[in-house]
């Protein structure tokens, strides 16, 4: 089921799982925004799309002005928004705790999880306006069990969970679901930041035995975007193919 005027913001919407499930959402009927910091990418991206569909917005979710005048200029261009996958996200480097460098760390928070907040932030008003809204954050299954050796990833991830746990209850008594999911690692552009020894323990720890599909991810996502999850809210959905234990 999907409302036919669905329009879709993407962050990280020019590759990797923000892409398919942009790609996704459009199969479904939405009009989406492809919101990423990767000018050349999102050209690249949007080509993809039917001519109409879909609109390039190239914003550093870092920067709250931005990202408002991001909404501004999605909802001037296709409409009002009805659906949020915030998908944007860094790695980092790898290094135990003591050896973290503070510089990756500030950067990290603030693309993973301050990002996180600017873009819900600059949503929910006009959500609750009109008291219809569907959102995911993309979390991660790091954030449920601390990667050893990327302390500044996994933390931000946990609070990616913790910020959808609280807008889901301050949404609850309107139609508007905030859900997030916890991928185990996918084969995308993020796995250029880690180390092999990091992407060989990461793979180790999957009883799948293997790497997420983008597109496995964007199913799910799809979903939990879709009128159909009308009671879902504040909740962590599982993607990590067995790994984690809760």
């Amino acid at each position: 089921m999907t409302n036919r005027n669905d329009v879709a913001v993407i962050t990280g919407g020019a590759q990797g799982i923000g892409l398919a499930c942009a790609k996704k959402l459009a199969a479904m009927g939405a009009k989406v925004a492809l919101w990423d910091y990767d000018q050349a990418a999102l050209d690249a991206a949007v080509a993809d799309f039917a001519e109409g569909t879909a609109k390039a917005v190239q914003v550093d979710i870092t920067d709250y002005a931005a990202v408002a005048q991001a909404v501004e200029a999605t909802e001037a261009g296709l409409g009002p928004i009805t659906q949020v996958v915030n998908s944007a996200g860094i790695a980092g480097p790898n290094a135990p705790i003591e050896d973290y460098p503070l510089e990756d760390w500030n950067q990290i928070q603030m693309v993973n999880l301050t990002g996180s907040f600017h873009v819900l932030r600059a949503i929910l008003p006009g959500m609750k306006a009109r008291s219809y809204g569907r959102i995911v954050l993309v979390a991660s299954v790091a954030g449920k069990e601390g990667n050893p050796s990327a302390s500044a990833y996994s933390a931000s991830k946990a609070g990616v969970m913790a910020l959808t746990k609280s807008a889901g209850k301050e949404c609850a008594k309107l139609d508007i679901a905030v859900n997030c999911v916890t991928p185990a690692a996918a084969k995308t552009r993020i796995f250029d930041q880690m180390s092999e020894e990091h992407i060989g323990y990461m793979l180790s720890k999957i009883p799948r035995e293997r790497f997420l599909m983008v597109d496995e991810a964007a199913a799910m996502i799809g979903w939990l975007c879709s009128a159909e999850n009308s009671f879902t809210t504040g909740a962590v959905f599982d993607l990590s193919g067995g790994r984690a234990t809760y």
